[in-house]
């Protein structure tokens, strides 16, 4: 692949005018000057400089306002290009897109059951070049991860990646070496949080909270647009927020976490109580008779194929989901809350109980309308989410990430 580099562009002023660029284009010179209160010929000089790099161009012209008509300005979204990575425990899925988020091409590797540090990095690397080989004349300006389990952000390492059983794993250090472009890594929920408030459709809202419900349960929070880590990049571990005092034992050694009510594998395991004692209905056939076949996407097909002991179980486990989302709301008070996770995919049969469950426990009217949506970006989201934070160096300066 090509690469391309935005170092050049490590400037406040420089970040400022790019991003209104890209958030309000076509936008004229004088525009930008008066709505970011630098000087005209400030952004006349700084302008010149990111036509000159092929970061913007010069569209087509607006109206006169007496005199002559102002040229305006636009993103030259097609010039460079960025590749997110997700690293999870099963695959690594790849996408790359241009800078307005549109997807180019993407592709999948599957992750062998045991592996080591060495050979993790050689089949992301790898991965990274099956995407581009096809894409040879593309310009790549950076590469962002997504990566399961405990990130140290900072230097870009696994600390811990407990699906694959790895520690510190050097990914920043040797994919910048490898491919001489910069490199973001994040957790893989705060990655596709990040990604959901990138490419939020309708106007920003600065404060949303993404919460994944899959085999695990983890929340990536975005504060005054930026993401929030905590002291020591534990912010966001809501899966293991107490919920039953009496409850089931969670892998992480605690009694009735939330992740032991409302996780896939949860769902699967309350499923399974319940046909030891009671064996029949769609979803014992569904399953041959053999219980061990039961994953939580079991559950859900059964609700699908109208199993009343399925949607039962579903619309339990919204109930958990709403009392734990309420909780968040009312420590956050988010904007906006976004499940995500395989679990998001039965949203027919849990948002109903979560947003009533919600509307009987908030605390003020605002808390108990939180709009609460399930993820629209698919299960390349992760990857997606990954790309932004790449996204958000380039267009947002060094400011996506608070403590």
């Amino acid at each position: 692949m090509k690469k391309g580099s935005f170092q050049w562009m490590k400037s406040l002023n420089r970040t400022i005018i790019l991003n209104k660029i890209r958030t309000d284009g076509p936008i004229s010179r004088a525009q930008i000057a008066k709505e970011t209160k630098l000087t005209p010929p400030t952004v006349s000089s700084l302008v010149l400089e990111l036509i000159d790099k092929e970061l913007v161009i010069e569209s087509e012209q607006g109206e006169s306002v007496g005199g002559r008509k102002p040229t305006l300005l636009v993103i030259n979204s097609e010039r460079f290009y960025i590749i997110g990575l997700d690293v999870g425990a099963k695959k690594i899925r790849a996408i790359l897109i241009d800078l307005s988020g549109k997807a180019i091409d993407k592709t999948q590797t599957p992750i062998p059951s045991s592996i080591s540090n060495e050979d993790l990095l050689t089949l992301i690397k790898g991965t990274i070049s099956n995407l581009t080989s096809t894409h040879e004349a593309k310009e790549v300006i950076g590469i962002g991860v997504g990566m399961h389990g405990a990130v140290d952000v900072e230097t870009g390492t696994s600390l811990f990646a407990p699906g694959l059983h790895l520690r510190d794993i050097p990914i920043k250090k040797t994919l910048e070496e490898e491919f001489d472009v910069p490199v973001k890594i994040d957790n893989d929920v705060r990655a596709m949080a990040f990604g959901e408030y990138w490419f939020m459709e309708e106007k920003k809202d600065e404060n949303i909270v993404t919460v994944n419900i899959g085999n695990g349960v983890g929340a990536g929070i975005v504060l005054n647009g930026r993401i929030f880590h905590g002291k020591y990049d534990l912010a966001g571990e809501i899966g293991h927020m107490t919920i039953d005092l009496n409850g089931n034992p969670c892998s992480c050694g605690n009694i009735g976490c939330w992740q032991t009510l409302i996780s896939g594998p949860a769902i699967a395991e309350i499923a399974v109580k319940q046909l030891e004692l009671h064996s029949d209905g769609i979803l014992f056939k569904m399953a041959e008779g053999d219980l061990t076949k039961i994953e939580g996407k079991t559950v859900f097909e059964g609700a699908i194929a109208g199993d009343a002991l399925s949607k039962k179980i579903l619309e339990k486990t919204g109930e958990y989901i709403g009392i734990g989302l309420t909780n968040l709301i009312h420590i956050l008070n988010p904007a906006k809350i976004i499940i995500g996770g395989g679990v998001a995919n039965a949203s027919p049969f849990i948002l109903p109980k979560i947003k009533e469950t919600i509307l009987q426990r908030g605390l003020t009217s605002q808390a108990k309308t939180t709009p609460i949506y399930c993820s629209k970006l698919g299960s390349y989201g992760t990857a997606i989410g990954a790309c932004a934070l790449i996204l958000g160096e380039i267009f947002e300066g060094d400011y996506s990430a608070a403590e």
